[in-house]
């Protein structure tokens, strides 16, 4: 049946029959989704209403949408701001005044219109305001739906999020959780990205935002820091703020002599106020653990030059919520010497990977053999690492962790249940069927390179402004297709397989 809405204008365009029936399956699914929506927005009145009716004769009927201990304001403007009746053949219809709810909010609240707003947006406030607000009127400030605090049942936050409702029983919760999520976050709060106080909605960033609640002078904060100074240091380097599987929100991932509490192995007794450490400079007490680490920062072919100061410029020596102990965020570590990249990031789509999880995925920070400290010689096998088929992350179970680039990087073990695997075969099968995703070679001499292709002819690997990530912030149309493809496409174009070998994969 779907092929059958399929138009043969398009089937001539597109001939693969798997893509063609993939593609009218989600149009149904959408026709029948927006049918829905337009049948709810209009139902029937069930009393016959004229167009120019009084606002006030709807309060017959809903004057309970006008009264609350929290009544949005848009009540004292009319129903009619929001409402419109229309009547075709005796039949009423009261529907909204635009197609979807979240372009009524941003008539008044254009503040906070998603596309308008640089950094990141809470996903319910991108278009979906009646997720978290009630139109009308609520018992709660700003309309909520819930309110903030309280058990799950009760709590707004917590219909998506569980933070504190599932801690381990050997581990700890944040009593601050109790306070309600608004204590510490402003669910709107927007602004450069890369700032963890703008991209976790915080009222304040730490340690300013913990000193609120926690004396920093408390004798018994102090005997736990092992008389060490913190009151500047960054809470959450080595604290998680809402629980953790440890004792005292400790953070996942802890270094070891810090975990098994041997202070004194990298601390001397703090003087004036000051910590003092064993040796004599940072560098030369990590080596004495890390010696592997010198010596690939001071052999490698392509050097870091991060990686030639101190070890602690780039790592927390304590704890952190990240593999391999970043100072800050895995990617927010980096961003802070790459300008470049940190304006790339600023563009409408990202790449996961280097903005979410860290850039450390794909390239080695302490320096190695390969342009750019690439994790691979050539973009196809690093790039396949991930959306291969063939690729295999290693499980560490005891860690919860999956492990690739033979486990010298490390990801949360439902990483990859969100990652797009490419359905190649023999080095076909990107973006469409046949289409090649590696150099395309003479057949006479399988060295000669007719046409060099790789997956950075098509993709950028950090962010575009468009979809797909692909150069020059391209769409993904006919259009960009044939910057290449000039005069060639049709639907009994064949391309010759890449390499000339059956091998599956591409390396």
């Amino acid at each position: 049946m779907s092929l059958l809405l399929y138009p043969m204008w398009l089937r001539k365009k597109v001939p693969n029959a798997r893509v063609r029936t993939h593609t009218a399956n989600i149009l149904i699914f959408f026709v029948g989704m927006a049918l829905l929506v337009l049948r709810a927005a209009a139902a029937v009145h069930p009393v016959p209403l004229e167009p120019n009716t009084d606002p006030k004769k709807c309060l017959e009927c809903h004057e309970d949408k006008s009264k609350g201990k929290f009544v949005h304001s848009a009540i004292a403007m009319g129903c009619m701001s929001c409402h419109e009746i229309r009547v075709n053949r005796d039949i009423t219809r009261v529907k909204l005044i635009t197609t979807v709810p979240y372009k009524i909010c941003l008539t008044c609240h254009s503040d906070k219109d998603a596309t308008q707003i640089k950094g990141k947006v809470h996903p319910p406030a991108v278009r979906d305001c009646l997720t978290c607000h009630d139109p009308h009127t609520s018992d709660n400030k700003n309309q909520l739906l819930k309110a903030t605090s309280g058990e799950k049942k009760d709590n707004l936050c917590l219909t998506c999020h569980t933070q504190g409702t599932n801690v381990p029983e050997k581990g700890s919760r944040h009593p601050a959780l109790d306070m309600g999520c608004d204590a510490c976050h402003t669910t709107h709060k927007t602004g450069e990205r890369g700032k963890r106080e703008f991209d976790f909605h915080l009222t304040k960033d730490a340690p300013a935002l913990c000193i609120d609640c926690h004396d920093v002078k408390d004798a018994n904060l102090v005997k736990t820091h092992q008389g060490q100074p913190f009151a500047t240091a960054d809470c959450l380097t080595c604290h998680d703020p809402h629980q953790s599987a440890a004792p005292k929100l400790m953070a996942k991932f802890t270094h070891p002599p810090f975990a098994d509490k041997q202070c004194d192995v990298c601390h001397a007794p703090a003087k004036n106020g000051k910590v003092v450490l064993t040796q004599a400079d940072v560098k030369s007490l990590c080596v004495t653990c890390h010696s592997d680490k010198a010596e690939q920062i001071e052999k490698a072919k392509v050097q870091h030059p991060g990686a030639a100061g101190d070890c602690t410029d780039c790592h927390n020596p304590h704890a952190s919520n990240s593999p391999g102990l970043p100072k800050s965020g895995p990617v927010e570590i980096c961003l802070g010497c790459h300008s470049d990249q940190a304006e790339q990031g600023k563009k409408a789509h990202v790449h996961q990977p280097a903005f979410e999880q860290g850039c450390g995925i794909c390239h080695d920070p302490h320096g190695n053999d390969n342009e750019h400290l690439l994790r691979a010689k050539t973009p196809n096998p690093l790039c396949l690492e991930c959306h291969g088929p063939n690729a295999r992350p290693q499980k560490l179970e005891s860690e919860h962790l999956v492990a690739i680039f033979d486990g010298k990087v490390k990801l949360p073990e439902n990483y990859f249940a969100k990652v797009p695997v490419l359905p190649l075969e023999y080095g076909l099968g990107h973006p469409v069927e046949r289409h090649p995703v590696s150099d395309l070679v003479d057949p006479k001499d399988l060295t000669k390179v007719v046409v060099a292709l790789n997956c950075l002819t098509c993709h950028q690997p950090h962010a575009s402004a468009q979809p797909d990530l692909l150069v020059k912030d391209q769409a993904a149309n006919m259009d960009f297709c044939h910057t290449c493809h000039t005069g060639m496409i049709g639907p009994k174009q064949g391309t010759p397989p890449a390499q000339g070998g059956p091998t599956k994969g591409v390396r």
